[in-house]
């Protein structure tokens, strides 16, 4: 029998261990879970968490850590054992939490305000004015609801004796919610019949609280309805997939700053039918970067006169700007005595003791008791890691006293906290549990009543080392989901599950932004894209292997043809184009840097599918993180030719799988027509491109190279059902260009387009829309005549291959014209009032 998880496990008397009592035993809240996580099998075990890694990977949960070069899309680190807290201790957190979000948001309705904390003393001006974070332009501003804290995060840790300390206070745009609402949706599917008989409290409430909280304070103009958006930096942020996860789930458009703009005293959204109102700012990037004009000036991420309209009160920015003042940690040693001015309370939670050096007689204390304690910086602007006094000898520690003394104000000391441990997982054992130090960051939010509502749990932060004294997810720490437990029923409530009125009800989607249109209508482009390469690479591939790697005519035909749509590079003069096709031929699939490469065009169809990740479906989603997934792992490997085959024929299954999304899973609004056109428009601008090079090549005319010509354009099989003989041109023409019920014709995406396009042709003009229609009358006209009596593989040009090349060219040239004028309508918003205003 399996010895217990107990056995080796670490247990310290100098940390509060969340599992353990002071004498080994296990906590009664603890019991049926470690009895239960005693009792699995290491195989099972292994299931479970190979479940956990799969899940991360395929929602592409990820957290990215700016200038690491292993940084990017970096997935989230989740143990599955959660934290678990009982319900008595949980109501006492959550009563402390609430009161310090309300005493909070008192705070900075007086600084912003009145004043009377700086009157009275009970703040010394230095430590508010002295620092970036108080905003003068916010002075006098009054928020709808008079609501400055809207959402709110506070850091807990443990004392020694299990007391909950505050570490930090985040206000200003704070992050971890959607974390550990996924977290938790894993957890759950890792551990369903603990999750059910513990009875944990659900999360959804939580949000449910915070929509309407935010719906309630919308400043609404007679018959509005509120609209709510969630302000993002973009895909560069670290927490980026937070931002689409949550705008997915509370069900509010994601926008960068571009997508809004201010006219009057309005914000609006910039949407494809037009400008729509915007109520609510769910902001997530940082108070300065949100107004050029009145704040930082050189953010290009803000909405030019966002401020003004915040002074109007005509929309309410959740946090409001200027929240980020009392961020600040040399704040926490003033708290107590505010809470009792401002509330008439005792602060409930106390924050680790600290000590700011503005102050005489704290500067003293920190210089006498400097070995026992941490520095930090005073204001959240300033960059510099905690200072940990007992690490520090001699000539830097000296250093490090001077720099204190020289600009008290600047810093703060606070006692060094021995975080509590907690079980973790061990990934490098095949059964054990090891103990590393957490934190919990807990959150609230304003609900419809004004009142602060406190997520029951939140985001547990687990430290990467057992001595660790920070925890940072940027450091490489993981996380862990927070069990709070219920004596009563657990609540049924979701958000997946809200009733609507009729007047709610939206059917058009027409309140797109042009930023997601603009992406849909790539991402449809860079879907068709890639598979394009994919095929012209894996018949080039096919050709050389079954030629044994010699240069065969049809290989030479192939690699001239990759050559000239822009897959394989051009030539250098004087080097035979055959010469080292095997290589060229692998790194146009692999290498993400070589222009037209397969790895660059999935590469850029993720870059699009990013930007509108909250449009698409899981498995969507699921589908484009496995392609990208499969190209990096098979990079890394040097594969030969019949692997590189292989992995192309994956690769056209995932993007089939990735077409039968955007026509199964989609709704048909206008981002949808709008993608769909991106594929149309490359698929046919591909196919008339190739068949016109194809026509033109001397080396085309080599055996065997029409049948590649039906592969590359995916219609070998259709022409084997039709025609029970050899290849050649005029039914391969006619299939390929001709014939309007091929998907892979030519003509048929041009009836395609037309059927899309139709109802935007008063919104961009008729000329596009009738050169396409004009290119493709004359394409259809063309007699076929001559191809009949053509010996093509005995002749180097032909007027009639020739003549035919020249209108597949036209219809190029037709789809590229249509294609810009889609662009200057919808995205770049230039139309013929724009052209004579810049032309005045």
């Amino acid at each position: 029998m399996a010895r217990t998880l107990l056995a080796i496990y670490p247990h310290s008397g100098r940390r509060y261990d969340e599992m353990l009592m002071a004498d080994g035993n296990v906590r009664p809240h603890w019991r049926r879970f470690f009895d239960h996580l005693d009792a699995v099998s290491p195989e099972d075990m292994h299931q479970r968490l190979d479940f956990a890694d799969r899940r991360i990977l395929e929602n592409g949960v990820t957290y990215n850590v700016y200038a690491d070069p292993n940084g990017a899309d970096r997935p989230w680190v989740l143990d599955p054992v959660p934290l678990i807290i009982p319900p008595d201790e949980w109501a006492e957190v959550s009563s402390a939490v609430a009161q310090r979000a309300k005493l909070l948001n008192a705070i900075l309705a007086d600084l912003y305000g009145p004043q009377t904390l700086l009157a009275k003393g009970l703040l010394p001006p230095a430590l508010v004015y002295g620092q970036h974070g108080y905003l003068w332009p916010c002075q006098g501003v009054k928020p709808p609801g008079g609501v400055w804290l809207h959402h709110y995060a506070v850091d807990l840790a443990r004392s020694p004796n299990g007391r909950w300390w505050v570490i930090a206070d985040r206000m200003q745009a704070p992050s971890g919610a959607g974390y550990a609402l996924e977290n938790r949706l894993v957890v759950s599917r890792v551990f369903p019949e603990m999750f059910r008989d513990l009875h944990v409290q659900h999360l959804a409430d939580f949000f449910r609280d915070q929509q309407s909280g935010l719906t309630a304070l919308a400043p609404l103009d007679p018959g509005e309805q509120p609209h709510i958006v969630l302000l993002t930096p973009g895909p560069y942020n670290e927490t980026y997939f937070e931002h689409a996860y949550l705008a997915r789930y509370l069900g509010f458009p994601l926008v960068e700053g571009q997508d809004l703009t201010v006219r009057g005293d309005t914000v609006y959204l910039k949407t494809l039918r037009g400008l729509k109102r915007v109520h609510v700012i769910l902001r997530r990037q940082d108070d300065d970067y949100c107004d050029p004009l009145e704040l930082r000036g050189d953010s290009a991420l803000g909405i030019p006169g966002l401020l003004n309209v915040a002074r109007a009160g005509r929309v309410a920015i959740a946090n409001a700007l200027g929240s980020g003042l009392l961020a600040s940690g040399a704040l926490m040693g003033f708290l107590p005595a505010l809470c009792r001015e401002l509330l008439g309370e005792k602060l409930a939670m106390p924050s680790v003791a600290t000590w700011w050096c503005g102050e005489k007689p704290a500067l003293e204390f920190v210089k006498e008791n400097f070995d026992d304690l941490v520095i930090k910086p005073a204001y959240p602007t300033q960059r510099m890691e905690p200072v940990f006094g007992h690490e520090l000898e001699g000539e830097e520690r000296e250093e490090m006293l001077r720099r204190i003394e020289a600009r008290p104000h600047a810093y703060v000391a606070q006692e060094m906290v021995n975080l509590a441990q907690a079980p973790t997982w061990s990934r490098a054992h095949e059964r054990r549990l090891i103990a590393r130090p957490v934190g919990l960051r807990a959150y609230a939010a304003v609900n419809a009543a004004g009142e602060y509502s406190v997520m029951p749990g939140g985001l547990t932060r687990v430290a990467q080392g057992a001595g660790a004294r920070i925890i940072s997810m940027q450091r490489g720490g993981a996380s862990k989901d927070t069990w709070v437990l219920t004596d009563g029923p657990v609540s049924d409530f979701t958000l997946l599950k809200t009733s609507f009125g009729v007047r709610d009800l939206v059917r058009s989607g027409a309140n797109l932004s042009s930023r997601v249109v603009e992406n849909l209508f790539w991402l449809g482009r860079y879907s068709e894209r890639f598979d394009d390469s994919a095929r012209l690479l894996r018949v080039a591939l096919a050709r050389v292997v079954d030629a044994g790697g010699g240069k065969t005519p049809a290989v030479a035909a192939i690699l001239e043809l990759a050559e000239r749509l822009g897959v394989l590079p051009e030539p250098e003069e004087d080097v035979d184009s055959g010469a080292g096709s095997e290589h060229a031929l692998l790194e146009a699939i692999y290498d993400p840097n070589q222009p037209g490469s397969l790895a660059g065009g999935i590469r850029s169809l993720m870059w699009s599918a990013t930007h509108v990740r909250e449009r698409l479906s899981l498995d969507h989603w699921h589908s484009l993180n496995s392609l990208q997934r499969e190209q990096q792992a098979a990079q890394k490997k040097h594969p030969t030719l019949t692997e590189a085959i292989a992995f192309l024929d994956r690769v056209l299954l995932v993007s089939a799988s990735l077409n039968g999304f955007a026509m199964d899973n989609m709704t048909r609004d206008d981002g949808w027509r709008f993608l769909i056109v991106g594929r149309r428009l490359e698929r046919l601008t591909f196919l008339a491109l190739a068949i016109a090079h194809f026509l033109r090549m001397p080396s085309s005319r080599a055996p065997g190279c029409l049948d590649w010509l039906l592969e590359l354009a995916d219609s070998i099989i259709t022409y084997r059902s039709r025609y029970s003989r050899q290849a050649e041109l005029l039914p391969v023409i006619d299939l390929l260009v001709f014939d309007e019920s091929n998907p892979h014709g030519v003509l048929f995406q041009v009836e395609a387009l037309g059927r899309y396009v139709e109802r935007m042709a008063e919104e961009i003009g008729s000329e596009p829309i009738e050169r396409l229609q004009r290119a493709a009358r004359r394409l259809q006209r063309f007699p076929l005549e001559p191809l009949e009596r053509l010996q093509f593989s005995q002749c180097s040009c032909s007027a009639p291959c020739e003549d035919l090349a020249l209108l597949l060219d036209d219809l190029v040239a037709a789809a590229a014209a249509l294609s810009d004028a889609l662009a200057m309508r919808y995205f770049t918003h230039v139309g013929d009032i724009s052209r004579q205003t810049m032309a005045l």
